[in-house]
């Protein structure tokens, strides 16, 4: 079973839209906010007009967060997974060392 799409009603760069979604009405608020936001930046940087030009300028730099954000992630999780090796490899290293310990009971 599907889950049911709620209908949120939002105002984008003037306009109203009623956005459907499978999402908390929050969630689907905060996503209109941050496009609003961005078209009105665009419009006040740029003198832009054109609604549907501002709109795709903040498409376009919404998208280029997205993925510089990707990539950070990629960056940070091949870091973790390299320290986590590492560490693993020490730990491996250091069993033979913990035998005698553990067979004295320290």
């Amino acid at each position: 079973m599907t889950p049911s799409k709620i209908a949120v009603t939002v105002r984008i760069a003037g306009e109203e839209h009623t956005i459907r979604a499978d999402v908390e009405p929050e969630h689907t608020k905060r996503c209109a906010k941050m496009v609003d936001d961005r078209i009105h930046e665009i419009n006040v940087q740029t003198g832009l007009v054109d609604g549907d030009k501002a709109a795709i300028l903040a498409a376009l730099s919404i998208t280029d967060e997205y993925f510089q954000a990707r990539e950070e992630i990629e960056e940070l999780r091949s870091e973790i997974a390299g320290r986590a090796e590492k560490l693993a490899r020490r730990i491996e290293d250091d069993i033979p060392n913990l035998i005698p310990d553990l067979e004295l009971g320290l």
